[in-house]
């Protein structure tokens, strides 16, 4: 007996209807994020270890979840993207594009983690990043498309947390204050914080650990470190959030999962979802990242949303179902021959989404199948049609007759009544 294969632990087959209203959210997003200027890059699915190791050495997608490929001639080590920040910064860094460089990509990411409700070891993602300007006009922008999206697939519960990490003297300033105050709690800190903490004590402050909550919350805040610079151009930020009616939070412990930021940093949450897993995507700024990777010292922003999380989400507030059926037409023949294959084929360049039975299947089984494919219509060939030249027409959504139509008018009856059933 064969053996029976599985998709393999932390991964999963996506059928349709499901895969299509995967696909359709997607193409929703890469139109949002053209008409904002952006154009589409996309990134290898691996990279030279190095690469994601600028993600940050004390986070645990480099320390604990990575995954490593080892090439067969004994080259460096490579690595599955983790996630498509780094490698976009790697491309500004080769490439060199004029700037502002503005993109946006979609695809598959990994992660070796415990697999749970919206989180998978091969999971996907969409995003956006902009490279080669400091402007917080620039950071108001790239929240915008974010917020907007969620708005456009029927999204409500949606909230904005925003925070700034700040940069240079001032951070460096924040990291010496977190230090000591940590130091004086590390006995009561979780041995994983504890371990964190002589890495980079920003890290401590993204514990979900019960144990560190109370530490956590009592820390010192970074807003209250900001230099005016820093400062200045969050004020920016808000400002411009606040022009264009855009509601957030301040979260002052906010820092996400990731090293390379500096200054802005938000993220999205969805209250349609439990709160340990209701975050739907973030981003923030990483103006040393470009420079980390070997290329000029240019500012970046951008932000990357979970497909998965999303669609949870759409679930959870009845929004964003499947896409109605591409097939319009559905061609059934009980005739040897060629018909059924000439009319679906016809019917294709013209334009309209067409469908048929294979196998020889009797009229009941043809029928059935023409229900299920979701088409509007169907196009019977039997042999009384065939012998008169005619095709018959038979609506399926509608509560209206079936006509018989002439062969060489197929195309033009079927727009028409197509139409009609529109209206």
């Amino acid at each position: 007996m064969a053996d029976t294969f599985q998709a393999p632990r932390g991964t999963r087959d996506i059928l349709a209807p499901e895969s299509e209203r995967w696909h359709v959210l997607v193409a929703r997003f890469a139109h949002a994020a053209r008409q904002a200027g952006y154009r589409p890059v996309i990134p290898p699915m691996f990279e030279d270890l190095a690469v994601f190791q600028r993600v940050g050495e004390s986070t645990d997608v480099v320390r604990k979840e990575m995954f490593l490929l080892e090439a067969r001639d004994g080259d460096a080590r490579q690595a599955l993207r983790p996630e498509q920040t780094a490698s976009v910064c790697r491309m500004f860094a080769q490439h060199r594009p004029a700037t502002p460089w503005k993109v946006f990509y979609s695809g598959s990411n990994f992660r070796y983690e415990r697999p749970q409700k919206g989180r998978y070891r091969q999971f996907d993602q969409v995003g956006a990043e902009v490279l080669g300007t400091d402007d917080p006009d620039v950071d108001v922008e790239i929240i915008a498309l974010a917020w907007r999206f969620f708005e456009q697939i029927g999204l409500r519960q949606v909230s904005l947390q925003l925070n700034s990490l700040g940069d240079g003297e001032g951070r460096a300033n924040y990291l010496a204050s977190l230090r000591e105050y940590f130091g004086v709690h590390v006995g009561a800190l979780s041995a994983q914080s504890r371990e964190t903490l002589s890495i980079n004590p920003l890290r401590v402050l993204d514990s979900k650990r019960p144990e560190d909550g109370e530490i956590v919350a009592g820390a010192p805040r970074m807003v209250d470190h900001l230099s005016p610079q820093d400062r200045a151009h969050f004020d920016g930020v808000r400002a411009g959030l606040d022009a264009l009616h855009i509601p957030y939070e301040l979260t002052p412990r906010l820092v996400r999962g990731l090293d390379y930021y500096t200054r802005t940093t938000f993220e999205f949450a969805s209250a349609a979802l439990d709160a340990a897993q209701n975050a739907v995507g973030g981003g923030g700024r990483y103006d040393g990242l470009v420079a980390d990777l070997g290329g000029p010292g240019v500012a970046g922003v951008g932000f990357a949303l979970g497909v998965d999380r999303i669609l949870l989400a759409c679930d959870a507030e009845e929004t964003f179902g499947p896409p109605p059926s591409a097939v319009d037409v559905f061609v059934v023949s009980t005739v040897a021959g060629t018909d059924a294959l000439e009319l679906t084929a016809e019917l294709r360049a013209a334009g309209i989404g067409a469908d048929r039975a294979f196998d020889s299947r009797s009229m009941k089984s043809q029928m059935k199948a023409a229900d299920r494919s979701g088409a509007r219509l169907a196009l019977i060939v039997g042999s009384q049609e065939l012998e008169s030249g005619n095709v018959m027409l038979r609506p399926l959504r509608a509560d209206t007759h079936q006509q018989l139509v002439p062969r060489v008018e197929v195309v033009a009856r079927v727009r028409a009544a197509l139409d009609a059933t529109e209206s």
